[in-house]
């Protein structure tokens, strides 16, 4: 593949500009959206206040508030947005879990330009379906989002069912010296394990936050993991709560939030009963780790609306292709940690090491030269993802553009639902089944950005 060059990457955002712009293409999930950007999107340095010890400088984020908006769409509605670089370096969108059209998904060098600092992107799609997904950059991405750089989508569907509250939490972590300023993203050493964990746990971008919700009221909360690195063992203690939607798919059957593992990239629709009395207080714990953490609490407050969970309708299954096992064509992938020459530094960023590969063979980072696709797959045709990991690690595995119905692990129970992101464990072996429907270059990476951006990534390609 040529390299790129400052030129030819101008000139691919003229014509992306373009195709935004109205020209489009009718396809699979009705082309480029035709609306116009009735929404900017600024992304900025600044400095918000995440500890007691006085404001955080040097954070990153969208908007003008501190935290990054919650970006509100419709089903099957156009939906358009600028992004405007305030930034001193070269940004992206990617829009995390949206089967959206190719050149919208924000991956550098793949599928779009880059945003160079004072300049802009206009996005432009339809989301096909309903549910909570979020956004954030793919380039410089330890950095970018360890300092801020993620956002919430709600995508809402008219047939939803009626609920007396929502609540949307960001669950991310920060790196944090005792002044409450930003100290090294990441170690080597731990980048080759597990991650570098934050120090500062925060939801909302607020340590322990409450919120009121109605007494016996039903709330919708809807949970993403947009931490750069934690897993989160998942329980809601003081009131009744069931998961009705993973990876902003209905659940099949829904269950009780009972230690439920997540790692980054995913999310969580849970149906919340706020208890009767008011006052009482139901609280969010991660209970991974040696101790258990408390995320954010709810307070009932006013008299009892004496709802019960079972009297929800079922949430509407959003335009998912059934896969054909019959007729599926298998591909094997295999995590493996890599001891190969660093990568070069990239206009998007490079931490300078390769400890993790896809089928042995490491991302060459944003270098402009990436690798040839690791599977190459026709549109409309039924595969099977045959995925191994021998490593000693758990591995967030998440795919751009596509939506796959994990089966048959050899290490943990699945659930009928489909995803974008799925945990695999240490010596897991699992099979993701899926619909290539959606044409281009897809990002198939470990979301655990040190992973990611240490060799853990690749793409398949749809033609």
């Amino acid at each position: 593949m040529a390299m790129l060059t400052r030129r030819t990457l101008l000139k691919g955002a003229l014509v992306a500009g373009a195709y935004v712009g109205g020209i489009g293409l009718a396809g699979r999930f009705g082309g480029l959206a035709s609306a116009q950007a009735a929404t900017t999107l600024v992304a900025r340095p600044g400095e918000a206040m995440i500890t007691d010890t006085g404001p955080t400088r040097g954070i990153m984020t969208y908007g003008d508030a501190e935290v990054p908006p919650i970006l509100r769409m419709r089903r099957g509605e156009a939906f358009a947005l600028r992004l405007d670089n305030r930034l001193d370096e070269p940004t992206t969108v990617h829009w995390h879990g949206l089967r959206i059209d190719n050149r919208m998904d924000g991956v550098p060098f793949l599928t779009q330009p880059y945003v160079y600092g004072g300049d802009g992107f206009d996005y432009a799609f339809t989301p096909p379906d309903a549910g909570t997904f979020w956004y954030h950059p793919h380039c410089n991405t330890l950095e970018q989002m360890g300092r801020g750089l993620a956002g919430v989508i709600v995508v809402e569907d008219p047939a939803d069912p009626v609920f007396d509250a929502e609540i949307v939490l960001n669950l991310r972590d920060w790196r944090l010296g005792g002044d409450g300023q930003f100290i090294a993203q990441f170690k080597p050493r731990d980048a080759a394990r597990a991650g570098t964990f934050g120090t500062v746990r925060t939801a909302n971008w607020r340590q322990s936050p409450q919120y009121d919700a109605p007494a016996g009221g039903l709330v919708r909360l809807r949970l993403a993991a947009t931490d750069v690195t934690r897993i989160l063992t998942l329980q809601i203690e003081g009131a009744e709560a069931e998961v009705i939607a993973l990876d902003g798919n209905p659940a099949a059957t829904r269950f009780a939030l009972d230690h439920l593992m997540i790692g980054p990239g995913q999310r969580l629709d849970i149906a919340l009963r706020m208890p009767d009395t008011e006052g009482a207080v139901a609280t969010l714990k991660d209970l991974r780790g040696t101790k258990p953490a408390t995320l954010a609490t709810f307070r009932a407050v006013g008299t009892s609306l004496k709802r019960a969970i079972g009297d929800l309708p079922a949430l509407a299954a959003n335009p998912l292709p059934e896969p054909d096992l019959s007729a599926a064509t298998e591909i094997p992938f295999i995590l493996s940690a890599s001891a190969e020459e660093r990568p070069k530094d990239g206009i998007c960023g490079s931490l300078g090491y390769n400890f993790w590969a896809i089928n042995r063979v490491p991302w060459a980072d944003d270098s402009g030269d990436p690798t040839a696709p690791l599977a190459e797959m026709k549109a409309g045709k039924t595969y099977i993802f045959n995925v191994k990991n021998p490593t000693p690690q758990v591995h967030p595995l998440h795919l751009h553009g596509l939506a796959f119905r994990p089966m048959n692990s050899s290490k943990q129970a699945i659930r009928p639902h489909f995803s974008d992101t799925y945990l695999i464990l240490p010596d897991e072996k699992v099979q993701l089944a899926l619909v290539a429907d959606n044409p281009g270059d897809w990002v198939f990476h470990c979301h655990i950005i040190e992973h990611q951006k240490t060799g853990m990534t690749s793409y398949v390609r749809v033609t």
